[in-house]
């Protein structure tokens, strides 16, 4: 891989060799991947990209791996969707909303999932693994069954029943725990130093992360290579932000932006889960860990690994944080679906209803382009709005029974 450098401490700064490592010897620190961008510049243009495939393996000249696609089950390239009757409802001017429901199981997680992959693939593991708060453990299970690979993701065994059976229909091997996910991620970092897997989100961090720089890359893509004004990230982990806001960058590094990009970046948490946006409240830059209460399961992590690394993201770029009730979460949901005719999961209403938080506070202002990401498909969490919404009309079959039901002149236009 001439273009990658090798494996970078994100603290100290100290190098490695391309290796399956995630942490510094030294300061303990997290390790990233660092490329050699004049190598990449040299060689990747727009038409280049323009003539890949239409998943995240268009910019495979961006990502860690020798063997592109060695995993795949087509993701990435999703609908960028002008949103502009959510616009309307905000007070915005220009909105888009970024549509990872799409992908192959649905979320996001598709993208990281074929990087981690296709890289555990080239250090010849045989089995792969996860810890998961449900759409992760989906998008393993499948790319391990497509790739051959022997699999096991771990679940908090709360987790909703539909991320359950939409793993384990994969045929891999689904531990649900007795605990919340990082009592899971403690366990797995045990497991993980005690056999030799290939953790997606443990030793094969460094690479799995990358995957999610995609949706920057595509994003400046499908705006004609332009970058946004301001993005609005769900929060978990904290990587999904940090890895687009590097994204953004990193088009710029090797030529494929014109402009620096200046995107403003904010981020969306539960609050019944929100370390990042407390500390962020508290003008702290301690991240303090919390014990997850929140219907937002995909983004119930207390002790986010990048959180820190979020919240300077954040601080850096002039945006902001909010973390909104599960009612709200749940008003997100449908203003999404109602305006826009996407069904987002609970992790997607926290992030428009943190997008209208931020807009009633002028963090998000009129005048922007706003890019929304939406990472996760509703019908995962349907137990989170089933309360909330029923037939309009419950009827006879009869003409008579209708019209009784509704008004002639309401439905007569």
């Amino acid at each position: 891989m001439a273009h990658v450098a090798g494996l970078r401490c994100r603290e100290c700064g100290r190098e490695y060799e391309v290796a399956a490592a995630f942490t510094c010897e030294w300061c303990f620190g997290p390790l990233e991947v660092a490329y050699d961008y004049d190598a990449i510049a040299s060689t990747i243009t727009r038409e280049r990209i323009a003539a890949g495939p239409p998943t995240i393996w268009r910019y495979q000249d961006l990502l860690p791996v020798e063997r592109a696609a060695a995993v795949d089950l087509g993701a990435g390239f999703s609908p960028l969707v002008r949103a502009d009757r959510l616009a309307a409802e905000l007070g915005l001017g220009e909105v888009w909303v970024k549509n990872d429901t799409v992908n192959p199981t649905n979320s996001f997680k598709d993208r990281v999932t074929e990087v981690a992959l296709s890289k555990a693939l080239e250090f010849g593991f045989k089995t792969v693994a996860c810890a998961s708060t449900g759409n992760l453990a989906n998008a393993v299970a499948a790319h391990a069954a497509r790739a051959g690979l022997r699999s096991f993701v771990f679940v908090p065994a709360n987790l909703e029943s539909a991320k359950i059976v939409t793993t384990a229909v994969y045929g891999g091997n689904v531990v649900a725990i007795d605990g919340n996910y990082d009592d899971v991620n403690r366990l797995c970092a045990e497991i993980a130093g005690t056999y030799r897997w290939a953790f997606v989100n443990v030793n094969m961090r460094p690479y799995y992360a990358e995957g999610s720089k995609t949706l920057a890359f595509e994003t400046a893509e499908q705006l004609g290579w332009e970058a946004p004004d301001h993005v609005v990230v769900p929060v978990a982990s904290g990587s999904l932000l940090t890895k687009i806001h590097k994204g953004f960058g990193e088009l710029h590094a090797v030529g494929l932006l014109d402009r620096e990009p200046r995107v403003r970046v904010s981020g969306a948490q539960a609050a019944g889960c929100s370390p990042v946006a407390t500390a962020w409240i508290d003008h702290s830059d301690t991240i303090r860990p919390v014990k997850p209460s929140t219907i937002a399961k995909s983004l119930a992590i207390g002790n986010p690994a990048d959180g820190y690394f979020a919240l300077d993201a954040v601080r850096s770029t002039g945006g902001g944080l909010a973390a909104v009730s599960d009612e709200e979460v749940v008003d997100g949901i449908r203003l999404l679906a109602q305006t826009e005719g996407i069904f987002a999961e609970t992790a997607g209403g926290v992030t428009i209803a943190s997008l209208r938080r931020l807009a009633e506070e002028g963090v998000v202002r009129a005048h922007e382009r706003v890019v929304v990401y939406i990472t996760g498909i509703g019908l995962k969490t349907v137990d989170a709005v089933a309360p909330h919404v029923a037939p309009t009309a419950t009827i006879t079959p009869s003409l008579d029974a209708f019209h009784e039901a509704f008004d002639r002149d309401d439905i007569d236009q």
